[in-house]
């Protein structure tokens, strides 16, 4: 494989486009926004000229709706691009998006264009893993899919799993880690905020739980912006809005009994409409602190 194309330019797709690039990849990077992707040209790449030579197009924008829109009816290109690939060429959606959504998107491409290959393989490991090129990828397809897909998760990933032989099982896999990183950043703050509540020391007690059986990877991450003042943001407020949505509607579909998935979303969704979407995640710990009649801003009694 040697001419790729990355569709969705950001915080995420921009830095796994670089990475592709480096390895001698020719890669076309696409966005809506022109200026971002010309940009990258003049960064990054030199190759701008269409996607009919195209062997791989990997996906890495926000939702399904633009997932149907940029394969199907995207401004960029009559029609979409599926219509303009060609012949072998894979479709590597890795954004996260409902497992039925993935399922639905493979369909459709495969009612139109049968002669390509489709393969869902979301990710995770956030802007970080995506700047390293260790991000772990849930892939699911067919076996020959999966092995021409191959080279381009070795880039992109540290760790590859194959986890299902049909679009959808990835976007599933993919669920059942946000249920993890959701409930475990919910739960993190919920600690240290009950450490706050009881007057103890927030660096001590953040110290002591990293250090034992209480500890989690998503503790050790989060927990020290927890208590500090909003800063950079790494993974916002809202994404886990949108992604613990996604596990609650998921879990609906298959029937599953998710309490605690749907408890962070609601807390999530609650620091959102509080005006905090955009804030780093690590930043639930505002809500419980407003909740326990404290200073959102870590001052103690409000």
């Amino acid at each position: 494989m040697k001419r790729v194309a990355v569709a969705g330019l950001g915080a995420m797709g921009w830095p796994m486009a670089e990475n592709l690039a480096r390895t001698g990849l020719e890669v076309l990077g696409l966005d809506a926004l022109t200026e971002r992707a010309e940009a990258f040209h003049r960064q990054v790449s030199t190759r701008n000229d269409g996607i009919e030579n195209i062997e791989a197009l990997v996906i890495m924008v926000v939702n399904a709706e633009q997932i149907r829109s940029l394969l199907f009816s995207d401004a960029l290109v009559v029609g979409g691009l599926a219509s303009r690939l060609p012949t072998d060429a894979c479709i590597v959606q890795m954004s996260t998006v409902a497992p039925a959504d993935a399922e639905a998107l493979a369909a459709d491409v495969a009612a139109v264009r049968p002669d390509l290959h489709y393969v869902d393989a979301p990710v995770s490991g956030g802007v970080v893993g995506a700047q390293a090129g260790t991000l772990s990828i849930m892939a699911a397809g067919d076996a020959p899919s999966l092995e021409r897909c191959r080279p381009l998760f070795d880039i992109l990933g540290q760790a590859i799993f194959e986890v299902g032989d049909r679009p959808g099982q990835g976007a599933a896999m993919k669920a059942v880690n946000q249920l993890l990183c959701g409930v475990h950043i919910a739960a993190a703050a919920e600690a240290l905020a009950l450490a706050e509540k009881s007057g103890i020391d927030r660096q001590i007690a953040l110290r002591l739980v990293q250090g034992s059986a209480a500890s989690s990877w998503m503790l050790r991450d989060r927990g020290p912006r927890m208590i500090e003042p909003p800063g950079d943001v790494t993974s916002a407020i809202d994404i886990f809005c949108k992604d613990l949505g996604i596990v609650c509607d998921a879990a609906s579909s298959s029937r599953a009994y998710t309490p605690l998935a749907h408890s962070a979303h609601q807390l999530f969704v609650a620091t959102a409409e509080g005006g905090e979407g955009r804030l780093d995640d690590s930043q639930l710990i505002r809500t419980y602190r407003r909740l326990n009649g404290c200073d959102p801003e870590g001052g103690g009694q409000a």
